[in-house]
């Protein structure tokens, strides 16, 4: 009797949100997965639409955890492996041939491989950049769950092996798309920090994370290298902590902001009703 050898099945999970400028090239580089999902994290554009025009299989689920987002596409797969693939990253030919091979020869439970990535059109090499390693495809039946709201990272039993060819990713394509990345996820970081009790923010320490993060991005780990990307790039890193402290000293003001406002809203109120103007009264 001649035996049949299965292929081993993988599905490829896009956490997406609004991202319709970027989700059609990602999808393309999937095409050698068994299946697409896309995990459709609130996206107010085509995004979507698009993807499912494209042939995939999209899930509404909305969460602002990263952790959670993941854990719903192993929840939505029956497939052999599952890829989790971002909407702005990219999988070459190399690439997809590697896993492939992995997946019908390795004994291994996950794979990980370099991210290499891409900001403002250029290859970065340093700034802390480079050497960025993620973990991305596992065996569905040896991954549990993801912990983390934003650095999120996976929980399995078994083996892992690292592959040759790099995931690209293409952030930070603009100044602005870079500073809305640090405008989403900040209160979030913010909101952690502040929940850990750190000590109260003053302006020493606005300056001295923001200076610092500079100086470490750019000159430690040498972003000068990448020349003017680089140096924006070490700015914007500066900038992004300096947010984050802001938000925590937001958060630890005591009555809170929004407290404050109230008492002023109720204090003009409270003019009103001991002066009252009437229509076309005289001043």
């Amino acid at each position: 009797m001649i035996e049949t050898h299965q292929k081993p099945s993988i599905s490829a999970v896009i956490i997406a949100k609004n991202e319709d400028q970027m989700i059609a090239n990602c999808i393309e580089t999937l095409r050698w997965c068994d299946e697409i999902v896309v995990i459709d994290n609130g996206s107010e554009d085509a995004t979507a639409s698009l993807a499912e025009s494209l042939g995939a299989r999209v899930v509404n689920f909305k969460s602002p955890h990263f952790d959670k987002l993941r854990e719903e596409g192993l929840k939505r797969t029956k497939t052999d492996w599952i890829f989790y693939v971002d909407a702005d990253e990219r999988v070459t030919p190399i690439l997809a041939k590697e896993i492939m091979v992995q997946l019908e020869t390795s004994p291994a439970s996950a794979i990980r491989m370099r991210r290499q990535n891409v900001l403002y059109g250029s290859h970065f090499h340093h700034g802390g950049w480079q050497n960025e390693y993620v973990t991305r495809v596992f065996k569905r039946k040896d991954l549990k769950n993801w912990q983390g709201v934003i650095h999120e990272s996976p929980v399995f039993e078994g083996e892992l092996i690292t592959v040759h060819s790099p995931l690209t990713h293409f952030t930070h394509r603009s100044v602005i798309q870079g500073l809305s990345k640090t405008i989403a996820w900040t209160p979030l970081e913010a909101k952690l920090l502040y929940e850990a009790n750190v000590s109260p923010v003053t302006v020493m320490t606005l300056l001295r994370k923001g200076i610092m993060e500079f100086i470490r991005r750019a000159y430690f780990q040498k972003g000068y290298q990448d020349g003017m990307p680089g140096m924006i790039e070490a700015l914007t890193q500066g900038i992004n902590r300096m947010l984050v402290y802001m938000q925590v000293w937001e958060l630890q003001q005591n009555p809170s902001i929004e407290d404050l406002y109230k008492k002023e809203e109720v204090e003009i109120a409270n003019l009103w009703q001991k002066e009252p103007v009437q229509k076309g009264m005289a001043l």
